[in-house]
């Protein structure tokens, strides 16, 4: 093993905590995005040889992730899949339990309808939103157009913003 596959396994090794992010919002899950997080190492522990050298690796590895996701997900089309609840120990002590509990089921709904979402769309809100990428760089990452990431966010984000409104329908002050 030479000095290029060191380097490479421990920049790998550091992206873990953001590709964890990713994996949870594209698959909703903790435990999903996790395992999808264990396929993608696989897969590039595997293919270290086809990394080229200059190439962004958090790019190569978010692409291999959402490829890993699409195939999954077409593999099992007739499976639901579930979204975890919070772990009860996620919250400081001395909260508001109302806040908390409120926060709780915020999240819990976004999580939700960011299922709802086409793939594409729920990529880019996730590298954009989540992972605080710039649109130049989720397009570098999905491999497409900068005008193609800008479109799928904002149609993202007003459909999860149409899923939400229809589970808590806000009264709307009315003109008089």
């Amino acid at each position: 093993m030479g000095e290029g596959d060191n380097r490479f396994r421990v920049e790998l090794r550091s992206l873990i905590p953001r590709l964890r992010r990713f994996g949870h919002a594209l698959t909703g899950s903790a435990d999903d995005g996790d395992d999808l997080v264990q396929d993608a190492l696989e897969k590039a522990l595997s293919r270290e040889a086809q990394f080229h050298e200059g190439t962004r690796l958090d790019s190569w590895m978010y692409k291999i992730m959402q490829n890993a996701w699409i195939d999954k997900k077409r593999s099992s089309a007739r499976q639901r899949l579930v979204v975890q609840p919070m772990e009860e120990d996620t919250f400081a002590i001395g909260e508001d339990g109302r806040d908390s509990f409120d926060a709780r089921i915020n999240l819990r709904q976004v999580r939700e309808m960011m299922e709802r979402l086409h793939i594409d769309e729920r990529s880019v809100l996730a590298l954009v939103s989540i992972e605080g990428q710039t649109y130049q760089q989720a397009a570098d990452t999905l491999g497409i157009p900068i005008g193609t990431v800008m479109s799928r966010l904002a149609r993202a984000r007003n459909k999860l913003m149409a899923l939400l409104d229809g589970l808590n329908p806000a009264p709307r002050e009315t003109e008089q």
